[in-house]
């Protein structure tokens, strides 16, 4: 292994009423893939945002050491110049430019003339692109004609473009197919061969299993143990630190009993949007229980997210079939309908469709039941039963923020996600769809999502869920329905359901006999 070209050193960094980072001191070297993991909160991103120049020198203690030179950034520039690259989870392109535009954004190639060198742009684009394998990638394309897997190539292709040697990679893989993780792990493999020093963040401990050389974790803000070569660590000695306790089960045991049917769907479809007289959805019918955990799988393009936005109301127009709730059938044309039924969706996307980036904590956890804080008959919304309501979800679920004002925008993605299961806790669903609920969180939130899920279950409450995680389907689920090209094709109990058999479903492996 080469020698040490990262070392930061009792770095602190505090907001009002939080420190959020308490002596962190870690190192990192030439040639390795260095995975920093954490609970959501404990301070990877601010740590990076320290190191990329976005917190500036002095408003953090502590030192940076680039080659053994102790380095101040005061802007993002200066580490840029010290050859430090971040690339964020959200990708940092301006999608109407090209490939070749975005590589060089500030650092165009210009002619004798001062004007931008066109013909070197594209051919300097080129080279990186053919350095990093992207063969099917073209300078000129725009990149929003290109897919998520290679706008993330594209980045690295940026941050080698101004001779980056430490590269930082923020959850580079939660938006990847299997096939676009698999191209990025080779294009990681290729830095790593090439000498470039890589910081991979990441809560999935498959992924640092396989990429990672060594490892460090922080909780709460502190360095916890030194960095450990991946082969030398257990996944349950990992938790343990992450969390601060043994994780035993990352499933509960649940005793729970199946109650009567509560959701019937019945023949639903929908209208393709581009393609008149097809159905992006068609013919479903299924039915979830009372205290029933309903787990439903595809892969990507599968319909799954459709479905669930559809018996929610959010495309009406395009929606055939029915919807039943206790029996009844019911008229759902809007989220309004839909929570008015009793039916709660915990959307995918939490950012673009689920929260008010820009509004507190008490916002977001009361805006879909007003009721709870609204003293009939005149409905003015009380403050202080707002406030103490949402206190008790912050400590309920555990929340780390400042203070129920604070705003959501400000919180880790797995506090936002909490904030989220706050509001529909609050609305008290009779059933409860959550897609994709533990995506983008840690192993310790994630133990306590399925925790609570389970314990909703068991009050009665029909819970269905879509996750892209197969081992969480078959650790949470009672019952599981596979979907493919907008059917369901398969359904299997908690008794017959294995991995390969629902993949098998899931990928076309087989088919429904007609």
């Amino acid at each position: 292994m080469s020698d040490v070209v990262l070392k930061m050193e009792h770095i602190v960094k505090e907001f009002p009423g939080v420190r959020a980072l308490d002596d962190v001191h870690f190192e990192a070297r030439a040639g390795e893939v260095l995975a920093l993991m954490g609970e959501n909160g404990a301070g990877k991103s601010t740590l990076m945002k320290v190191l990329g120049g976005v917190w500036p020198y002095p408003t953090y203690q502590g030192d940076i050491f680039i080659h053994g030179e102790r380095r101040q950034f005061r802007n993002p520039r200066d580490a840029m110049d010290a050859g430090i690259a971040v690339i964020h989870q959200e990708l940092n392109l301006l999608a109407e430019l090209s490939v070749a535009e975005n590589i060089f954004l500030d650092n165009q190639p210009l002619n004798r003339f001062g004007a931008i060198d066109w013909r070197k742009l594209n051919d300097d684009a080129a080279a990186l692109l053919a350095e990093l394998g992207l063969i099917d990638v073209r300078p000129t394309d725009k990149v929003k004609h290109i897919a998520v897997g290679k706008q993330q190539m594209v980045e690295i292709a940026k941050a080698l473009s101004k001779r980056a040697r430490i590269l930082i990679l923020d959850e580079p893989t939660s938006a990847l197919s299997d096939k676009e993780v698999t191209e990025l792990f080779r294009v990681i493999g290729k830095l790593r061969q090439d000498g470039v020093c890589l910081c991979y963040i990441s809560h999935k401990m498959e992924e640092i299993a396989q990429i990672a050389d060594r490892i460090v974790v922080l909780r709460d803000g502190r360095t916890i143990g030194e960095p450990i070569a991946i082969p030398d660590i257990t996944l349950e000695q990992i938790i343990a630190r992450m969390v601060g306790r043994e994780l035993t089960e990352m499933y509960p045991a649940s005793s729970r009993q199946r109650g009567e049917k509560i959701l019937e769907v019945r023949n639903l479809g929908v209208d393709h949007p581009s393609l008149p007289g097809a159905r992006k959805i068609a013919d479903v019918s299924f039915s979830a229980c009372r205290g029933e955990i309903l787990g439903l799988c595809g892969l990507m393009g599968s319909g799954r997210t459709t479905l669930a936005s559809v018996i929610f109301g959010a495309l009406p127009h395009a929606t055939h079939g029915e919807v039943l709730v206790e029996g009844k059938k019911t008229d759902i044309r809007s989220p309004a309908d839909a929570i008015a039924s009793g039916i709660a969706l915990l959307t995918e996307d939490r950012k673009a469709l689920g929260l008010f980036l820009d509004q507190p904590i008490t916002f977001n956890t009361t805006i879909s039941s007003l009721q709870t804080i609204s003293s009939p008959p005149i409905g003015f919304i009380d403050k202080s039963r707002e406030y103490t309501l949402t206190e008790h979800y912050i400590g309920q679920l555990g929340v780390k923020a400042s203070s129920a004002d604070a705003l959501v925008g400000t919180l880790s993605g797995g506090n936002q996600q909490k904030i989220l299961l706050a509001r529909w806790l609050n609305a008290g669903p009779k059933i409860f769809i959550l897609d994709e609920p533990t995506r983008g969180i840690d192993i310790g939130a994630k133990v306590e999502i399925h925790k609570l899920l389970d314990r909703l279950a068991g009050q009665g409450v029909a819970i269905v869920i879509i996750s892209s995680e197969l081992d969480e389907l078959l650790g949470m689920s009672d019952r599981i329905l596979v979907m493919k090209e907008g059917r369901i094709v398969s359904e299997f109990t908690k008794a017959n359901a294995s991995r390969e058999a629902v993949m098998e479903w899931a990928a076309g492996a087989r088919r429904v006999e007609k």
